[in-house]
């Protein structure tokens, strides 16, 4: 009886581990969204055509093409996405969506270095379904940004509450800063955007717009990975009339200026109510969690068998109630991996992590992670990008939930 009754409670376990999705050594499952050009540079999301699913920017930087990827649906997101060529512009290095001149179709903002240092606004055609057309889109650079910096990354921001919107932007190398372009009264008059710089800086990586000091609008986090100004801080928004005046622009440390911090992502890793910055550098993801009036340094060092760190995203992943962290790897030669998840075991402070594969060994160098239900069961999907190899854009399927 005893060992009928062992039999049955491991049968029982075992179905419990299945449901979790025990296996946690295996890839996820890879689906393409598009790998028809080379060197594809990062993925921003949005909802462009109000159908409720996200959709993709994306620059492919050695293909110097920024393309927009419309969600096909649920039960086609397994399938190649609907794409269109929204422009063709050499080094882009971001593309992100924003709706400039505020005419119900989804504008593309691509960031571009290398030898074309400037910025592009992509104008989406007015009328709806010529969106996925590739003519009906007009570029046209930034004049104000035409070979100034080696542009890396926008953010679309309302800083002067007013016009339309406007866009906070970053470059790296020489001349850097973190600046943002106030928009005219027509953004269509590209000539009138004016440029105000708030920061020097040496490389930067992430641009978050979110409100650090909980006073109802929204400042700008930054993380920078090179140069005398490296490190994780965020830039307290000043009242509207003096945010063109940089010395208003009040900058305060977190953390990371001894590292050379890559992409950041924000959440609340220990579910105590406050904003946690989750960073990493080649070697660790640090954990800069807020204290009462500091934020305080949590090293977690990344597995054996991966690349070097990349970006990282703050989620439940297998739906315990426990948030986790995805993270990417670029160097990932040969077996090593491009991405995983870490879940704490006793607690995420006690400095035990159990490492789960994602990506496996095929791809490169992999680009910001970002979660999102891809195919709506449930379950937070993983998007990516890989630029060596030509994975091209993609989502790794999570097994947890199905």
């Amino acid at each position: 009886m005893v060992f009928y009754k062992l039999i049955v409670s491991l049968f029982f376990c075992s179905q419990i581990l299945i449901s979790l999705g025990s296996d946690t050594t295996q890839p996820w499952k890879r689906h393409t969204i598009d790998k028809s050009s080379i060197g594809a540079d990062g993925i921003r999301m949005l909802d462009v055509n109000k159908d409720g699913l996200n959709d993709i920017a994306t620059g492919w930087e050695e293909g110097g093409i920024i393309r927009v990827y419309l969600h096909p649906g649920k039960a086609k997101a397994k399938e190649l996405w609907p794409k269109v060529t929204v422009g063709k512009v050499k080094s882009p290095e971001d593309a992100v969506f924003a709706d400039l001149d505020n005419d119900g179709a989804v504008d593309v903002i691509s960031s571009c270095e290398g030898n074309n240092q400037k910025m592009f606004i992509h104008w989406a055609p007015k009328i709806k379904k010529q969106y996925l057309s590739d003519a009906t889109w007009i570029t046209n650079v930034i004049p104000i940004t035409n070979n100034k910096q080696s542009w890396m990354y926008a953010l679309p921001m309302e800083i002067d509450e007013e016009n339309g919107i406007d866009l906070v932007i970053s470059s790296k190398g020489k001349g850097a800063s973190v600046s943002w372009l106030q928009s005219p009264q027509n953004s269509r008059n590209i000539s009138e955007w004016r440029l105000y710089k708030l920061q020097d800086a040496g490389w930067i990586m992430s641009l978050i717009d979110i409100d650090m000091d909980n006073d109802g609008d929204k400042d700008i986090l930054v993380s920078d990975r090179r140069g005398p100004k490296r490190g994780v801080y965020w830039l307290e928004r000043p009242i509207r009339k003096k945010v063109t005046n940089s010395k208003f622009w009040k900058r305060h440390l977190i953390g990371g200026e001894k590292r050379e911090i890559l992409f950041i992502s924000t959440g609340d890793l220990d579910k105590d109510k406050k904003i946690d910055v989750i960073a990493i550098d080649k070697k660790s993801i640090i954990w800069f969690k807020k204290e009462s009036n500091s934020w305080k340094e949590i090293i977690i060092p990344l597995p054996e068998g991966v690349g070097t760190g990349k970006s990282t995203a703050i989620c439940d992943v297998n739906g315990d109630k426990k948030n986790d962290i995805v993270f990417s790897c670029e160097n990932s030669k040969g077996k090593l991996s491009g991405m995983r998840w870490l879940s704490w075991n006793k607690s995420p402070h006690s400095g035990s992590w159990t490492h789960n594969e994602i990506g496996g060994p095929l791809g490169h160098k992999y680009d910001r992670v970002v979660m999102y239900d891809v195919d709506g069961d449930g379950d937070l999907d993983a998007l990516c990008c890989e630029e060596v190899d030509q994975l091209g854009v993609f989502w790794y399927e999570n097994p947890h939930l199905n």
